[in-house]
């Protein structure tokens, strides 16, 4: 293993295209995030280079049919032969090879949850057009991703599988990168299987990966291959603490989403000290001498003192960004969150993005989708023909007809429930005022809709209806007066039927609170505290049995129990935003929006 200068890549970069090239499917795969680029194309190139030439190199689309990956029926062939005869898909033909998937960020769950299984079992199996059989997938997955935005992200199905996530930058003027050639990655992959890795590092790595919450138990086991490959890249029968600390860089850092605790580890028992010999003896002389072996061999490692090594190699691993939100207890939304912030996915009989096929006739508006159709008549065409049927023609019955499916997203509505009771709401109803803005303004690009619900006094208005329109929820915003008592029951009430009505028209609604939880009016209009808060926990029930999506935002100058109790009742998400502006309130509502946050 040679080391010069090499500008264009950086040495994290350059290792974890080596380390795939050894153990490809071990490791699984990486999350490549860049957009095309020449810096991507020098990366991609690296990697072909590594691996053997007769390795496979694929490119599958994000939007693949389950034919494209699975197999299918060859029709030609099928036609030709007068029974069945069976196309490969792009796992079976990527066996010991790689699979590149492009614009990842969008891949759909259909695609995602077929290459999560190739990657776990390593084969493919096909079930369909009259075809059964299983073919080895042994291969690794190359992820790219080129979502610019921040809510564009990698399904977490199969960020889990990938074992290096990687985000493409120049490398520096005076970073020094390994270079590898495909003599060092043979050598490597022949000499992997017989490294063996101490239980004391493999134990460093798992305590490393709960210190900084890595919520996947694959991590550590892939940590420990990586460590494994870099020892085999050395040279080494043995890896050491160098190696595991590199693979807690490369794999475990980016998944962090806690900074370790600050308390220390319990202390363990002191041992009894030993018996000293008497001052007036000697001590004595007819031990054995140690051997030869014990006497070269180090002393073995400190496992807190290697515990504590791997935390600190994570820790400079971390971009400054998601250190810095690790620092304010946030954690990760990349692994939970999907691209887009539309609303959830229904299927449609004419409209919408096409999603495959089914059996069905082409009549009310249905599209008929004449090549699945085909070869559903296709091994069925020696039964069917008869004497006078000319050899070239194809008999298409009523069960072979297949027509497109499609899927679109619904519209989501995002209802704002503010309380407007009291000197207090006045400031918190400008932030609200100031984030029903910032989300009209996005709402032109999802075709979103926001409306407003506010409560004071002895009851509720709807001062803004469902809209898109923001000159209108700017007029009906600027004249909202503030004061009187607090009808929390009859507000919860109002944007349950609301949010109700909005999921009968077809809308994902989405209803936020804005409210300290301390109710004074009772749902009949009466004053209490008592009877107004039990009021309002009934309510609550009430409002958790329709099952809808809802975000409580505790607007208190402190977190107030009251309302952190009203959100376990109603099932809905609980977050103290005391000192939030306009800006921050929307990116948790946006946040919230998202189909994986929606409960």
């Amino acid at each position: 293993m040679n080391i010069s200068q090499r500008p264009a890549l950086a040495p994290d970069a350059v290792l974890a295209a080596a380390l795939l090239a050894v153990d490809p499917v071990g490791l699984g795969g990486v999350a490549l995030r860049a957009p095309a680029s020449e810096l991507r194309g020098d990366w991609l190139a690296l990697a072909k280079s590594l691996l053997p030439a007769s390795a496979p190199w694929l490119r599958v689309p994000h939007h693949a049919s389950d034919s494209a990956l699975l197999g299918g029926l060859d029709l030609a062939a099928t036609l030709s032969a007068g029974r069945p005869v069976a196309l490969p898909g792009l796992l079976a033909r990527a066996d010991g090879g790689v699979l590149l998937l492009a614009m990842a960020e969008r891949c759909g769950p259909g695609v995602a949850a077929y290459l999560s299984a190739a990657l776990d079992q390593h084969e493919v199996h096909l079930q369909r057009d009259g075809l059964s059989h299983a073919a080895p997938a042994r291969l690794a997955l190359i992820a790219l991703d080129e979502g610019q935005a921040d809510d564009e992200h990698l399904p977490a199905t199969l960020l889990d599988r990938l074992a290096f996530w990687l985000s493409l930058e120049p490398a520096g003027a005076e970073q020094d990168a390994p270079v590898f050639d495909l003599a060092d990655i043979t050598a490597a992959r022949a000499a992997w299987p017989s490294v063996a890795v101490p239980d004391a590092l493999v134990q460093a790595l798992c305590a490393a990966a709960m210190a900084w919450g890595v919520p996947s138990m694959r991590a550590p086991v892939m940590a420990v291959r990586a460590t494994r490959a870099l020892a085999a890249l050395a040279g080494l029968s043995e890896a050491d603490e160098d190696h595991a600390t590199l693979a807690a860089r490369l794999v475990l850092a980016p998944r962090a989403t806690q900074l370790p605790s600050s308390e220390e580890a319990p202390e363990q028992a002191e041992e009894p000290p030993e018996a000293e010999s008497p001052p007036d003896q000697d001590p004595p002389t007819d031990d054995p001498p140690a051997a030869e072996d014990d006497a070269q061999r180090p002393p073995a490692p400190d496992p807190q003192a290697l515990e504590d090594k791997l935390i600190e190699a994570m820790q400079a691993a971390l971009p400054p960004g998601l250190l810095a939100a690790l620092q304010l207890g946030q954690q990760r939304q990349a692994q939970a969150k999907t691209a887009g912030t539309a609303g959830a996915q229904q299927k449609h009989a004419h409209r919408g993005r096409p999603v495959g096929t089914r059996r069905g006739e082409p009549r009310h508006g249905a599209r008929l989708h004449v090549l699945d159709t085909l070869r559903a008549a296709a091994p069925w065409q020696r039964l069917r023909r008869r004497a006078d049927t000319p050899a070239k023609r194809i008999e298409v019955r009523r069960e072979d007809f297949h027509v497109r499916r499609f899927r679109q997203h619904r519209p989501t509505t995002t209802v704002f429930v503010v309380d407007a009771s009291g000197s207090a709401a006045l400031h918190r109803l400008a932030e609200a005022k100031g984030a029903v803005e910032l989300l009209l303004a996005e709402c032109y690009v999802r075709r979103d809709r926001v409306a407003v619900l506010a409560f004071r006094g002895a009851g509720v208005e709807l001062l803004l209806p469902p809209t898109r329109s923001l000159a209108r929820a700017k007029r009906s915003l600027a004249a909202l007066p503030g004061g009187g008592g607090t009808p929390l029951a009859a507000g919860i009430h109002a944007a349950r039927e609301l949010a109700t009505q909005l999921a009968r028209q077809g809308d994902s609604p989405l209803v936020v609170f804005l409210t300290d939880g301390r109710a004074n009016i009772a749902a009949d209009g009466t004053p209490g505290r008592t009877q107004a808060a039990a009021d309002a926990l009934q309510a609550a029930a009430e409002f958790r049995t329709q099952a809808l999506s809802a975000l409580l935002i505790d607007t208190s100058p402190q977190p107030s129990e009251a309302a952190r109790l009203l959100s376990v009742e109603m099932a809905a998400s609980y977050i103290p935003l005391p000192h939030a502006g306009a800006q921050g309130l929307s990116q948790v509502v946006s946040l919230a929006a998202s189909p994986a946050a929606v409960r």
